[in-house]
């Protein structure tokens, strides 16, 4: 499984921005009047709950804008589960940009842990019988960060934004629907026209639906809020013709019985949209 390239354009973006909404015009008020300028010190990442890491790169890369003094030893890798307990990373550097730097590299660590743990969790109840997707359910500004950890948790990205997969959902049904029937059929033909280099997916509801979305011959179908038995019956409808995607109501305790229908894809939204950020903390350590 590839795991998402990290867009660091982006990224120092958002570095810049967290961090200018920390500092504001005035800078770390407390630490530069309590720590001496030339104070060196050593801190740690300290796991405080089990999670799978993910972040690292982007911490080191914050402490960094702030001194290009600070060392950022990684101490274990990207993807690795890990427990209460268990140490992530140490820094060594300058004492004031260790701890301006902390909460907002927290931040960061903690949000991408968070969706890497729920990723790696939905993955696991999946088993090899269907791949876990993310959606567009992201933080703006954020995707190919969460995205990014949803893939580093060994679940699976679906398509990144607007412009890689033409996706023709329920709203666009509805519109097409009212040039008459048959809509699924002529917004396929449509975009296979305008677009003849993307793949396509249609969103449906209902079994009838389906039929439609088989005729026209779309490379995915994504089955919404559909019971088990419909999807099971969509299944043998399609027999292989399509790949399918179950989507809505998609919860952690249903994934197993979801996967046993035998659609090829599950995707959540909650992977980016509803986790909780995994605890850690950063520690000065004195020695």
């Amino acid at each position: 499984m590839s795991i998402h390239e990290l867009d660091w354009k982006r990224i120092d973006l958002l570095i810049q921005l967290a961090l200018e909404e920390d500092l504001g015009k005035n800078g770390d008020i407390t630490t530069n009047s309590v720590i001496p300028a030339d104070l060196k010190a050593k801190a740690i990442f300290l796991c405080k709950d089990d999670l799978v890491c993910a972040g690292l790169p982007v911490a080191e890369r914050l402490f960094k804008t702030l001194s290009d003094e600070i060392v950022f030893k990684p101490l274990v890798k990207e993807g690795d589960l890990c427990r209460k307990g268990d140490l992530l990373a140490e820094m060594y550097g300058p004492a004031r940009a260790l701890l301006t730097g902390e909460r907002t590299a927290l931040n960061f660590i903690q949000r991408l842990c968070g969706v890497a743990t729920a990723s790696h969790r939905y993955q696991q109840a999946a088993g090899d019988k269907a791949w876990i997707l993310d959606t567009r359910k992201t933080t703006p500004g954020w995707r190919n960060l969460e995205k990014y950890a949803v893939s580093v948790g060994g679940a699976h990205n679906h398509r990144i934004g607007l412009f890689d997969r033409v996706m023709i959902k329920d709203n666009h049904r509805e519109l097409a629907g009212l040039e008459g029937p048959g809509g699924i059929i002529r917004s396929v033909e449509r975009a296979r026209k305008a677009y003849p280099g993307f793949e396509v997916e249609v969103e449906v509801d209902s079994l009838e639906e389906l039929e439609e979305a088989i005729q026209s011959k779309a490379e995915y179908i994504l089955l919404d809020n559909m019971s088990n038995e419909q999807m099971k019956q969509a299944v043998q409808m399609v027999a292989g013709r399509s790949k399918l995607e179950a989507s809505g109501n998609v919860t952690l305790p249903r994934v197993s019985s979801i996967a046993e229908t035998g659609v090829d894809y599950i995707s959540s939204g909650a992977l980016t949209h509803s986790v909780k950020s995994a605890d850690i903390s950063m520690d000065i350590v004195l020695n």
